[in-house]
């Protein structure tokens, strides 16, 4: 089955409502991104990236301040880490269709809440041969509220995707693999392989929390060549394990000292190393998650749990 995330954990269909948001949702606030398809407003440039005080649950509040900001639209969502889990199972040997009852059984001694306050959803190797799935966990409840919170502030949520997955949507025409290193304040490194809208590798890497906040002196001191021997396991793994050629460059989305950091990490690889330009990692994947809309994936699931 070849399905991925995004496209299975939208809960309506698409309208025909003008107005698009791609939203990234974190712990604290959430950064909206729009799309219009006709510009009426001359200073719509200046509001198409908004930023809001989010307390993690209060999904009316939020809602009534976005539809304020920008009125009636579609949502695409894509969840910071602090709201999913992720699972690495074995693959059952079941029908696509009996996949995720079968795999509920399969996490429900692996999560701390009861099967019945979880939805699941998973996603596999492009990889035809591979005998894992990566199953995705998130609350229930709170993907319910939030869905029913921008309905009736008459917003309409298409779908729902997760940072791994969300990383795809960076490099949808290169034919050959890109190794993205991304982080968000305060959370792990994410390391992921993609290429062609594909995602091949995915793999958080603890120790550089903060690295959006460090010095240039300080990548200078070691933090560079730490971070660039994480980086020669993963491309080793995703040579020797997965039987792929090598990645074509080393991208770099994070905040703070991107561009020294991208330096610094050059000198240890044959590889391109680049900074990928962004206001803020936030407001990138908030236009990632606009982006994720233009696949053209999105599918119903009617809350299948």
């Amino acid at each position: 089955m070849k399905k991925s995330l995004f496209s299975r954990l939208a809960f309506w269909h698409k309208s025909n409502t003008k107005g698009k948001i791609g939203i990234y949702v974190c712990a604290d606030k959430v950064v909206a991104y729009r799309q219009v398809d006709e510009v009426q407003d001359k200073d719509l440039s200046q509001t198409e990236l908004k930023e809001f005080i989010f307390d993690g649950t209060n999904w009316s509040s939020f809602f009534t301040a976005l539809s304020k900001e920008f009125g009636s639209a579609v949502l695409q969502v894509t969840l910071s880490s602090s709201y999913y889990q992720l699972l690495l199972v074995d693959k059952p040997n079941v029908e696509p269709e009996e996949m995720t009852q079968a795999l509920m059984w399969t996490v429900k001694d692996m999560v701390s809440q009861a099967i019945t306050d979880i939805h699941i959803d998973y996603f596999e190797s492009p990889q035809q041969n591979d005998a894992k799935l990566t199953v995705a966990v998130v609350d229930k409840n709170s993907m319910a509220a939030m869905v029913l919170a921008a309905k009736e502030h008459d917003m309409l949520v298409v779908g729902i995707n997760i940072e791994e997955m969300a990383m795809t949507n960076l490099f949808w025409e290169e034919p050959q693999a890109k190794l993205v290193i991304s982080h968000f304040s305060g959370q792990e490194i994410l390391l992921t392989v993609v290429r062609q809208g594909e995602l091949y590798m995915q793999r958080r890497v603890r120790g550089f929390n903060q690295i959006d906040t460090v010095s240039a002196e300080q990548m200078v001191s070691g933090m560079a060549d730490d971070l660039s021997l994480e980086l020669q396991r993963s491309m080793d793994y995703f040579e020797s394990q997965l039987h792929q050629a090598p990645v074509s460059s080393i991208e770099l989305l994070i905040n703070g000292q991107a561009e020294k950091l991208a330096e610094l990490i050059s000198v240890n690889f044959n590889q391109e190393v680049n900074a990928i330009i962004a206001e803020s990692v936030e407001a990138k994947m908030a236009i990632l998650a606009l982006k994720e809309m233009s696949r053209d994936k999105v599918d119903v699931v009617g809350g299948q749990t």
